[in-house]
């Protein structure tokens, strides 16, 4: 793929955005040669790049979204170099505001794109984030390794009765809150807990039977959690913290695990939760392989 075949990808994809967020472009879905390291998100009037590799055509492909700007809604342009350990985004046209969110189904959740790491937010999430709306009303949700809490966003906007908030980092859970603010989220009903969920299930279980668990782990975070081993000590506990009609978002976002790796967790240590489906991954981060993207599987409790 050249960089002219891209502008004129991105000008299509672009046609019909607005305040909410959309990927534009998705090079880590591999299904573009040459661009693999590439994303381009498009959130209101920024355009955010973010790229993965030092690749020798930087200059010239950022040469192309500066101009591809000027004719467009965006007035900001700003570049992640995630290969640079420790570097910060570079805002190349206008600037940002220090309030940046990212629109998603009226939802509102913080950014930071000065970062190169995390920006606080997973677009790809999107479809599990609407399931959870859509199913939270009156339920006590449990969401496991919250990070910045916006499943529990969702599930508060969905009616839930309460969402306990679990993930290690309070740096996280601080931005969590904030973002409930940002959506006027009434606070009764929500808790921030800074626990290791492999260490502090006690705590967790004190709190049930749950009604919704969502479970949405890194793949490999050094020292804590390792989903390869590690995800089965989560659904061997599943049982003792679930309602009779519990329901199970099991995510997963891994390239080398696939979903029978899920399910077959759940076959072996929890056979009281049968698998229902696989949400739908948000299109526009489509990948060359969907074992490989991201896996959204829902279980549920039969008794």
């Amino acid at each position: 793929m050249s960089i002219e075949e891209l502008r004129i990808l991105l000008r299509e994809s672009s046609k019909d955005v607005s305040e909410e967020f959309k990927r534009l472009f998705h090079g880590r879905g591999g299904i573009y040669d040459g661009f693999k390291y590439l994303t381009i998100d498009s959130i209101d009037e920024v355009l955010s790049v973010a790229l993965f590799i030092k690749d020798e055509a930087e200059e010239e492909l950022l040469l192309m979204l500066k101009e591809f700007i000027t004719t467009s809604r965006y007035k900001t342009l700003v570049v992640q170099r995630r290969y640079e350990k420790g570097s910060v985004g570079e805002v190349l046209i206008g600037e940002l505001d220090e309030n940046l969110y990212a629109l998603e189904n009226g939802m509102k959740f913080k950014l930071n794109l000065l970062s190169n790491q995390n920006s606080y937010y997973f677009a790809d999430m999107k479809n599990g984030r609407a399931f959870v709306r859509e199913n939270a009303k009156d339920k006590k949700v449990l969401n496991l390794f919250s990070y910045t809490c916006a499943f529990s966003v969702a599930a508060k906007l969905g009616g839930a009765q309460s969402v306990s908030n679990i993930d290690m980092s309070k740096a996280s859970l601080s931005i969590g809150e904030a973002n409930h603010h940002l959506n006027k989220i009434e606070p009764r009903g929500v808790s921030y807990l800074p626990h290791n969920i492999l260490k502090s299930f006690s705590k967790i279980k004190q709190n049930s039977p749950y009604d919704l668990i969502i479970i949405d782990p890194p793949t490999f975070q050094r020292g804590s959690f390792e989903a390869s081993k590690d995800y089965e000590k989560i659904v061997k506990k599943l049982s003792q913290i679930a309602s009779d009609d519990c329901l199970v978002l099991a995510c997963l976002n891994s390239t080398e695990l696939d979903c029978e790796f899920v399910i077959n967790l759940f076959k072996e240590f929890a056979p009281e939760f049968s698998f229902v489906r696989r949400l739908d991954n948000v299109k526009e981060f489509a990948n060359f392989d969907e074992q490989k993207s991201l896996k959204n599987l829902l279980f549920y409790h039969t008794h």
